[in-house]
């Protein structure tokens, strides 16, 4: 008689079950606003092909994008911390939607960049009061599997929103504006539905104190009053973690730049075969990343960035030394699982070092070091593979991204680093 044992299964995504209401409806927006997202990265190609502007100057726009996009990160992490991270993001969801039906009603190339630049400042207010709100809405030891719900969110709607607009390009590239405008206000408008008061005095500013241990702490009041703490540009912890940042995104950035030219032009792979390695790291993240995040939530946040950041670095390091299809996937493999730890690992580290009252100015700060990545890492990347060729090239990657990770080493620990608690039993 054969005797069956029935062994229990555990769901890898159950533990997103205890996340807050208020995690779930950042998620929802943004995986609404990111199903319309085509206008930048068809910008290129509509200033090259609508306007007949030049290839060097259209590059200038997107340069103008990452500008803007640095300049108004500690701008609206300022403006969470004043009126909170919510009305911050629904003002940034209408204003970008109008904003990106008034672009193609410009046919000067200077005012088009004046107006990407305005973009810039508009929609990419929207990123740190998201991560404000994920940041102050989840307990500590929720908030990578947080953060890595919403990026979900954000990949499954990116892989909706550039292939959409590849099929609405061949019919008009402004419709590519007006359909991405139309899904940022109605963003927008599933943000403001779904929103209730308690959701939102969940993330008030007043109510987030850094490095609480319970999840009695996210929603107990707190005083109110401004904060004593200096701020996050003379905090050296934060410094140090945002420099690390800074390096692991010039590696990170390189799947826009040089990644692309050394396939195509160096290692002569069609232009197919590089879009496919991106459907690899897209189905990687849909399929992994909030359970790896689970997984890892007891994890020390040092750790796991160093981890991070090292698969990163090593990832696109070894794209110098594959040259064939097996390990050139491979190499995105490693760097993807870099991506789906680092990314959600930091923004939680850095939601840990924010005093209260101050999540959207570290928010603010974390968000303008993705603009000064996107701004010099695919250009500096490019640039050595022109002069210094590959194989320099890719070894240059490696070496950032191993300095990322030892600088993350000498960053402060966590809290429960420093006294030996593990967050999830807190």
């Amino acid at each position: 008689m054969a005797i069956t044992l029935k062994v229990p299964v555990k769901n890898p995504w159950a533990g997103l079950r205890g996340l807050p209401r208020t995690v779930w409806i950042v998620a929802a927006t943004s995986l609404v606003n990111r199903a319309g997202m085509m206008a930048l990265p068809f910008l290129v190609l509509y200033l090259t092909g609508h306007l007949g502007t030049s290839a060097s100057l259209a590059g200038l726009a997107v340069s103008a994008y990452g500008l803007g996009g640095i300049v108004t990160g500690p701008i609206a992490g300022r403006l969470c911390d004043r009126f909170g991270p919510f009305t911050v993001m629904r003002a940034s969801l209408a204003l970008t939607g109008v904003m990106l039906m008034v672009i193609p009603l410009a046919h000067s190339f200077t005012v088009v960049v004046l107006l990407v630049f305005v973009w810039a400042l508009i929609a990419d207010a929207n990123r740190p009061a998201t991560m404000a709100a994920l940041g102050s809405a989840a307990a500590p030891e929720q908030r990578k599997a947080a953060i890595a719900l919403n990026r979900l969110g954000v990949n499954l709607g990116m892989s909706i929103g550039p292939a959409v607009g590849g099929f609405l390009a061949l019919v008009s590239f402004p419709l590519l504006f007006v359909v991405d405008g139309l899904t940022s206000l109605a963003a927008a408008v599933v943000l403001s539905l779904l929103l209730r008061p308690e959701d939102i005095r969940l993330v008030a500013p007043t109510l987030h104190a850094a490095g609480d241990e319970s999840s009695d702490a996210v929603s107990a009041p707190r005083p109110t009053g401004p904060p004593a703490h200096p701020g996050v540009w003379r905090d050296r912890s934060a410094l140090t973690f945002l420099l690390a940042m800074v390096l692991v995104g010039l590696v990170f950035t390189q799947h826009q730049g040089a990644m692309s030219v050394y396939l195509v032009r160096d290692l002569h792979y069609r232009e197919s075969f590089f879009g496919s390695l991106f459907a690899v790291n897209t189905l990687m993240i849909v399929a992994i990343e909030v359970p790896l995040n689970l997984a890892m939530a007891h994890w020390p946040h040092r750790r796991a960035l160093i981890l991070g950041m090292l698969l990163t670095g090593i990832g696109f390091g070894a794209m110098g030394v594959a040259k064939s299809i097996a390990p050139l996937i491979v190499t995105v493999v490693i760097w993807t699982f870099g991506e789906m730890i680092t990314f959600p690992v930091g923004t939680a580290y850095l939601a840990d070092l924010a005093p209260r009252g101050r999540m959207g100015e570290y928010m603010g700060a974390y968000s303008s070091t993705f603009s000064l990545a996107v701004i010099i890492g695919p250009w500096a990347g490019t640039a050595a593979l022109d002069r210094f060729g590959g194989a320099a090239t890719w070894a240059g990657v490696l070496v950032c991204g191993l300095f990322a990770a030892a600088v993350t080493a000498l960053t402060h620990p966590q809290p429960a680093e420093e006294s030996g608690l593990d967050l999830v039993s807190s």
